[in-house]
């Protein structure tokens, strides 16, 4: 068995000081090497938690860590991450926001550039490597985000809920362009979502998060063909995926089936 790309044993996460919040309690979940894992849960239930702790931007209270067999002490090696807002330099050309991470790192640019024209070219940035921030759409924008984390070749790539500020049709559009970058790629994705859909849509595995603390409900494994088109929506199979996830948040009481 091929070792994990993440592996989480128990993991507790407790913020200290007045009013101390417990946001993860008992979180355990092995993330196979390749895999696209959608996190979903309600705001607030300690997903974003989880996904910060992986990238050692948070420290664990309790539990063990691992991001490819390593304890997470700090950012580990090899990881990329991609924000809600997309966090471009307005004062830098596409291009050199892509590069960013090269340049913190003291890498040659000259080493990544044939890469990051393969990038452009693969989200259909091609054109617009010397423009600037302010003048890209939010999907546009998005997806130089998205090149920027990739640029050093991340064998894990941590996405914090990168869709959210986008108007349904944009985000549409970019669950298909992720779907096809990362089959083009290969790398292992942690997907953080309140989204059912957008989570089914995409992943290999939903595990549903608790109301905080954040625990594991349940982790449902998606069977469907890739790749997959929109109207994947539409099919008996994908609706029963949806229904379940659904069925969970109203056994927690997130969603009052006398509602909307």
């Amino acid at each position: 068995m091929a070792q994990a790309a993440v592996s989480a044993r128990n993991v507790r996460k407790q913020y200290t000081g007045e009013g101390g919040v417990l946001a993860l309690d008992d979180v355990s979940i092995d993330v196979a090497p390749g895999e696209f894992v959608s996190i979903l849960g309600p705001s607030g239930c300690g997903k974003s938690t989880f996904l910060r702790c992986v990238a050692g931007l948070e420290t664990a209270s309790a539990g063990q860590l691992l991001v490819q067999g390593k304890p997470v002490q700090g950012p580990p090696d090899n990881i990329g991450m991609v924000f809600q807002r997309d966090a471009l330099l307005e004062w830098r050309t596409v291009e050199k926001n892509v590069m960013l991470p090269i340049e913190f790192k003291k890498k040659k640019l000259a080493d990544y550039r044939a890469k990051m024209a393969a990038l452009l070219k693969l989200t259909g940035l091609s054109d617009f490597g010397r423009s600037y921030p302010a003048q890209l759409s939010g999907g546009m924008r998005q997806r130089a985000a998205i090149c920027r984390a990739l640029i050093d070749d991340p064998a894990l790539l941590l996405m914090d809920e990168p869709f959210g500020a986008l108007d349904a049709l944009t985000r549409d559009q970019m669950n298909v362009e992720l779907q096809r970058i990362w089959m083009e790629i290969g790398n292992t994705v942690l997907f953080v979502t309140h989204g059912i859909a957008e989570a089914v849509f995409l992943a290999d595995r939903v595990v549903v998060f608790s109301p905080r603390p954040g625990r594991i409900a349940e982790v449902l494994e998606i069977d469907l063909p890739r790749p997959r088109k929109l109207s994947v929506r539409e099919t008996p199979e994908f609706g029963q995926y949806c229904r379940r996830i659904r069925e969970l948040f109203e056994e927690m009481g997130l969603i009052d089936e006398g509602g909307h």
